[in-house]
């Protein structure tokens, strides 16, 4: 979908990131369309991990990414203080004023937050009691051998990620329980039985879909994962039109996210489909 440029300026042009996983193709999808819309050329660089985008953006390969204000407390800032960590304003804050001296600037956040959760198939947390993780954790200390865990690397080794939940929690799963893999392969092991519990985002569309349950965070351990655009304080300064252009983007809800995802990732829709239905259904095109 092309739209023309307004004035006949000469090309703005853009380098949108994203991760690599659904929802982090669909937001540079939407705002790529949004600032098509108003002129600009946009290239997008996704499926990228997340320590090496934000590299990206600070050297400039990438102008702008959607960063999770939990990720950027605890990942890049290696922040530990749960009651900022915990709570969605604080944290946005923390990590607006500290990436300034980077010359990163946070736009506002959207609605939705994409919390990591751990999931079980539905029958199999009810056959075992287990509705918590803290229960989780009471069960893998009795029976140590039984579950098979399912997460991709980089959930393994992060602050806010698993080796640091089983201290925070209590418990230890044995090294030959876990099994690495990709972060969409987590959903579909999990829906043939393959391993008993997988790593996952709150905002997932698969985990109703597929019959899955998430474990209650009971302990509070995981942060606010609020995503928002974080561009660089030069390209903002060039093109300060980017905050309005992408405001219709606050609307996101963690219902809403989840309703995209599950779009691309259970109904087989492309990314460009489903980030072009939901502006049309805002009346945005």
């Amino acid at each position: 979908m092309a739209f023309p440029s307004k004035g006949g300026a000469a090309a703005k042009k853009l380098v949108i990131g994203g991760k690599n996983f659904t929802e982090q193709y669909i937001l540079p999808e939407i705002a790529k369309i949004l600032l098509q819309k108003h002129g600009f050329e946009v290239t997008l660089k996704t499926g990228v991990g997340s320590t090496l985008l934000r590299r990206a953006l600070r050297s400039g390969q990438v102008d702008l990414y959607f960063e999770y204000t939990g990720t950027a407390y605890t990942v890049y800032l290696k922040q530990k203080d749960r009651e900022i960590m915990a709570d969605p304003e604080k944290v946005f804050n923390y990590v607006k004023r500290a990436d300034a001296k980077w010359g990163l600037v946070w736009l506002p956040r959207l609605q939705c937050n994409t919390t990591y959760t751990l999931m079980m198939q539905q029958a199999r947390a009810q056959s075992l009691g287990v509705t918590s993780i803290s229960d989780l954790a009471i069960y893998v200390k009795k029976h140590p051998n039984v579950l098979i865990f399912g997460m991709n690397a980089e959930f393994w080794g992060r602050p806010d990620g698993f080796k640091k939940l089983m201290q925070a929690y209590g418990f230890r799963v044995p090294h030959g329980k876990i099994r690495k893999m990709a972060t969409g392969l987590c959903y579909q092991a999990l829906k043939e039985g393959q391993i008993d519990l997988a790593m996952g985002f709150s905002t997932d569309g698969r985990i109703a879909a597929f019959g899955f349950v998430n474990l209650e965070d009971d302990q509070g351990f995981f942060p606010a994962y609020n995503p928002a655009p974080v561009v660089r304080r030069r390209v903002l300064n060039k093109y300060p039109e980017i905050p309005e252009i992408l405001t219709p983007m606050l609307e996101l809800t963690t219902e809403a996210m989840q309703q995209l995802n599950k779009a691309v990732d259970v109904d087989k829709h492309s990314v460009h489909q489903v980030a072009v239905a939901w502006l049309q259904k805002k009346g945005l095109l």
